[in-house]
């Protein structure tokens, strides 16, 4: 049997690198100084030797201007600090998770149920939903029913979802949107944290009943006598 190939990581972004010192091609540079004053174009070989003399780097900061525009500073530090930046957005980067669920204007009730289930669960993962009607032959003529059924829908789950589209119709089907709100996820958070303290205390109660750890026995009352 041929091994499994493993799926590409996706590739992470990687803060560009700027030129710096020898890596400069230019044979001249705008010059700024570390605290950013501007000193003129100088040959890039001078603004090096600047650099060098202050204990620090000259950096390529602007490459498409003529002459291109290089500092004076700390690389390292300026290196970090812009890892720094990216990893902070990557952070705060909301990335939209969009489910969808499927419904016939005709649904049961035990496979509404089972339907609404899915709705709240991915309401819980602070994930969009997108419900979709869709209709067959003569069910196309009472589209009113597609929607109180999407408006019913969005009733009962109106404690995690709100409608964010309203039911349109779209063909043979009819769509709404439901997004999740503040409450979305609190439930269910609270449900398994107190799910994980009950079996804690039950794991705890059980320690606790657990017999002794066995202790020497003391001489009986005639073994005593006898020794006496």
């Amino acid at each position: 049997m041929r091994p499994r190939r493993r799926a590409p990581e996706p590739a992470r972004p990687i803060v560009p690198q700027a030129r710096i010192n020898d890596g400069i091609r230019a044979s001249k540079v705008r010059l700024i100084d570390e605290d950013g004053s501007q000193l003129g174009i100088k040959p890039t070989k001078d603004a090096m030797e600047y650099a060098f003399g202050k204990n620090l780097d000259l950096v390529e900061v602007a490459a498409q201007a003529d002459p291109p525009v290089a500092r004076v500073m700390d690389y390292s530090k300026y290196r970090y600090e812009q890892e720094q930046k990216a990893k902070l957005a990557r952070k705060h980067q909301v990335t939209i998770n969009l489910k969808e669920i499927k419904l016939r204007p005709k649904i049961g009730i035990h496979d509404y149920n089972t339907k609404k289930g899915h709705v709240e669960r991915f309401l819980n993962q602070r994930a969009k939903v997108k419900v979709t009607i869709m209709f067959r032959g003569r069910e196309q003529s009472h589209p009113e029913r597609g929607r109180d059924l999407l408006l019913k829908l969005a009733d009962d789950v109106k404690e995690i979802g709100q409608i964010e589209s309203p039911p349109l119709q779209d063909g043979r089907n009819m769509v709404m949107v439901l997004g999740p709100t503040k409450n979305a996820g609190v439930k269910a958070n609270a449900e398994a944290e107190n799910t994980q303290r009950s079996k804690e205390e039950v794991q705890d109660h059980g320690q606790r009943e657990a017999a002794p750890p066995p202790r020497d026995e003391e001489p009986s009352a005639r073994e005593e006598v006898t020794k006496a």
